[in-house]
């Protein structure tokens, strides 16, 4: 009787407690267990005595098994355990040894950590979400463009605005082709938040900037300690920082063509690796791709790959550089000029020799040069109006030579010239002939008269 009470007892205690506590044989037979057990499982804790975690297992009750691990190391083990109802469970087995040393018994106890284990992906995704807001930020930071629109008051700009805008918003890839300094960037830029992807980060990468060795780490990304000196944390690429956007490839025509095998197998199938990594990852985001070489070409010459060249090039748009589009100049003087005014605190206005130098000049480094030009001249300048000695040596030398007086021919003929030049100046920055008479100081019917004399009209 003693022992009855003392059996009874013991089950009382064993089902008092509300975790899950299991006792199999070495072989796998379930000896006892807790109520709550079966409540965890989804099944009856009565109809699990004499049963075998093994067919358990291939019925999917739980999986993996404690017992084996256990009976395997004879220590105490610990690790997470899914079940058919798709909780998980932090199981500890425990060994249960004879005098002899003999293993007898395994049991086991689990605690429900699904909602912790849930909370903690939750976390990690937040971590990751935040990491790549940071550095959606501080590459934002460091990016240049406009406060306002593209400059085109030219034909040749206005339909290259015009075939950007009927591309945006179709989602395509697209390559941008000109010289350096034209605005491929920008043009990038404008076309993203034109685009269905405006609301997605636009990141831009400067294919020819990183060390080829660092590419694929730059641009997929890696884990924890996927190669020394790599962060401690892994570390996210930019193709994944450009989910849901626009990934602008800057200067592609410098990929290697071991690169541009690995840029042509992402553009195919969307989905990579990172470095070290074992989870397929998947990213949406439009490619813009550009360069200041003929893409073309280099296919013929075998420098570029012609499946990667297909893949980008599904539209094509060339933009020109500034000295063919000189309408466009003074416009864009006139902006940048009031752009650096109030970055810099400035009323500087310029003079009349220095605007006719910057027009008439041809601008190798295009618009990327008149930038630095002009921002160069309004902090430099020791007066607030602007002038010819505050023009580089290349253009003061130049203006000193077409100011130089042609002798050959007359002074009427001399006077006509220039009256000629102004006005076709006046009638590229100003739209009427009232705002033109106006700036010279005459009335609008002589200014049509004058234009009618000189052909302008």
């Amino acid at each position: 009787m003693a022992d009855t009470k003392s059996w009874n007892e013991a089950e009382a205690i064993l089902h008092s407690l509300q975790d899950d506590i299991m006792v199999t044989n070495p072989e796998g037979i379930i000896l006892r267990v807790s109520k709550a057990t079966g409540e965890i499982y989804g099944v009856n804790s009565d109809e699990l005595l004499g049963k075998s975690v093994y067919d358990l297992e291939k019925q999917g009750i739980f999986t993996p098994l404690v017992t084996p691990i256990v009976v395997k190391e004879k220590k105490k083990t610990t690790f997470v355990q899914m079940t058919r109802q798709g909780k998980r469970l932090l199981v500890t087995g425990i060994p249960v040894f004879n005098e002899k040393q003999e293993l007898v018994r395994v049991v086991s106890y689990s605690h429900d950590v699904t909602d912790l284990m849930n909370l903690h992906d939750y976390m990690q995704a937040m971590k990751e979400d935040m990491a790549r807001v940071k550095q959606e930020l501080d590459l934002l930071r460091h990016q240049h463009m406009f406060e306002e629109g593209i400059i085109a008051k030219s034909a040749v700009m206005k339909k290259v605005l015009s075939t950007a805008l009927k591309v945006a918003e179709v989602d395509v890839h697209v390559v941008l082709l000109g010289e350096s300094g034209v605005g491929k960037s920008h043009l990038a830029k404008f076309m993203h938040h034109k685009s269905p992807r405006k609301d997605g980060p636009f990141i831009e990468v400067n294919c020819g900037a990183i060390p080829e060795s660092l590419f694929e780490a730059e641009f997929f990304g890696y884990e924890a300690g996927a190669f020394t000196g790599a962060n401690r944390q892994g570390k996210l690429g930019l193709v994944e920082l450009a989910q849901g956007g626009t990934l602008f490839l800057d200067e592609v025509a410098e990929l290697s063509p071991l690169n541009q095998v690995k840029l042509l197998k992402f553009i195919q199938e969307k989905q990579f690796y990172r470095i070290g990594g074992t989870k397929l990852r998947q990213v949406d985001c439009r490619i813009i791709a550009a360069t200041n070489q003929e893409l073309k070409q280099l296919v013929e010459q075998k420098q570029f790959r012609e499946d990667l060249y297909f893949r980008l090039n599904v539209v094509t748009i060339h933009l020109p550089p500034l000295r063919e589009r000189r309408e466009d100049l003074l416009p864009l003087i006139e902006h940048l000029l009031e752009r650096f005014n109030k970055k810099y605190r400035r009323e500087s206005k310029l003079d009349g020799a220095v605007l006719q130098s910057l027009i008439h000049h041809d601008w190798p480094g295009n618009v990327r040069e008149l930038i630095n030009l002009l921002e160069q001249m309004v902090v430099m300048s020791p007066s607030l109006l602007i002038t010819v000695d505050s023009l580089p040596p290349s253009l003061q030398q130049r203006l000193n030579a077409e100011s130089s007086l042609d002798f050959s021919t007359s002074l009427p003929e001399m006077l006509a010239n220039a009256e000629k030049n102004i006005l076709q100046q006046a009638q590229e920055r100003f739209k009427t002939t009232v705002q033109m008479a106006k700036a010279l100081g005459i009335s609008q019917p002589s200014v049509t008269r004058k234009l009618k004399k000189y052909g302008l009209s």
